[in-house]
């Protein structure tokens, strides 16, 4: 079965491939990203995610669908609730810049899939070009993001974008022979949104990938029922 927009976030896609936010949640809780996996967990759709996803989907072209499909965004006489106000601002933002809007004017939301330390993997790439890999964030700001026992970090890292970036670029490279590299345009939510074009350094990516491939043996074990 071919994946598309509309089966990629199915169960029967998240069981058969691996990604990189079914990766993140398994490292993070082992339990709830099986429950989640199993459909005995439902993650909540926070505001903070469906700002982000309401960016997303202006850059892919169906903010009109997304609005149909989140009536929770809009307020009783039709016009949107103060977050989703904040985020047409942050479009508007990232459009008065022209750099910005070269790095998002790739091939939009591409699907790909491919195989990594033997297992299948899906990845869908905000805005692919045939020199980079661009992928968009909206976050709260660029501070440092404190985490327990590890100390303040930086939110790449913090985030584990580092991981998203060394999946992506291997995944592209097995499809077209190329590896590229790994850019992050970010938009912050505040009073003024501030954007910056983040480039993920190489060391970081490579160092990302051995992450994964130390840990995914686990992980498909839970996933497969073999490891408790």
């Amino acid at each position: 079965k071919v994946l598309t927009n509309d089966n990629y976030f199915s169960q029967e896609a998240n069981i058969k491939y691996f990604s990189v936010s079914q990766f993140k949640a398994f490292m993070k809780c082992e339990q709830r990203a099986y429950a989640d996996l199993t459909g005995d967990y439902e993650p909540e759709q926070t505001t903070p995610l469906l700002v982000g996803s309401y960016v997303d989907a202006y850059y892919e072209g169906a903010l009109d669908k997304f609005k149909a499909e989140h009536p929770e965004i809009l307020k009783r006489d039709g016009t949107l609730k103060a977050d989703y106000k904040k985020a047409d601002e942050i479009i508007e933002r990232c459009n008065r810049d022209k750099l910005f809007t070269e790095y998002m004017s790739g091939n939009p939301q591409v699907i790909m899939t491919g195989e990594l330390f033997g297992y299948k993997w899906k990845i869908k790439v905000d805005s692919l070009h045939p020199d980079k890999i661009v992928d968009l964030k909206v976050m709260r700001d660029f501070e440092p993001v404190y985490i327990p026992g590890e100390g303040k970090q930086h939110f790449i890292n913090a985030w584990g974008y580092d991981i998203q970036a060394a999946v992506y670029q291997a995944i592209i490279e097995q499809n077209t022979g190329k590896r590229l590299p790994f850019y992050i345009p970010a938009a912050t939510k505040e009073k003024n949104p501030d954007i910056q074009i983040f480039k993920i350094p190489q060391h970081a990516i490579d160092t990302a990938l051995k992450i994964v491939e130390y840990n995914i043996d686990r992980i498909a074990d839970i996933k497969s029922g073999l490891e408790e």
